[in-house]
């Protein structure tokens, strides 16, 4: 067995639809702990175990797999929507997310893309 054989941790890119930033995520993570890890301020961390609600999200696209979630927080029809908690979530694939509710709050685009969403010409003018 030489050193090449060793495989690297499996990850994957999520793309947070509200903001339209990326978040490496590795397959062994929650898709919460990602978004913890990427430092950005105010991210709603509750029971970290499927109970609290606070950190909603809809896949859009990609495949997961999930840890049991509290049917108070995430009923039937959400799981088949699959509206789910970011604390239960694993990537199985490159995922588009957005983020619902407290999350979405946080999750947002920088301000200046609110304010203008054209291009800003930074060339100079000409006399």
């Amino acid at each position: 067995m030489n050193a090449m054989s060793a495989e690297a941790p499996r990850q994957f890119e999520v793309l947070l639809v509200n903001s339209g930033e990326y978040v490496t995520c590795k397959a062994s993570e929650t898709l919460l702990a990602a978004l913890i890890r990427t430092g950005k301020k105010g991210i709603p961390v509750g029971c970290r175990g499927g109970g609290c609600g606070v950190c909603r999200i809809e896949i859009i696209s990609g495949e997961v797999a999930t840890k049991r979630m509290s049917r108070s927080q995430v009923s039937e029809e959400d799981e088949r929507a699959q509206r789910l908690l970011a604390c239960s979530v694993y990537p199985l694939s490159d995922l588009k997310v957005y983020a619902i509710g407290r999350l979405g709050r946080v999750v947002v685009p920088p301000v200046q893309h609110l304010l203008s969403p054209q291009p800003i010409d930074t060339g100079k003018i000409h006399d």
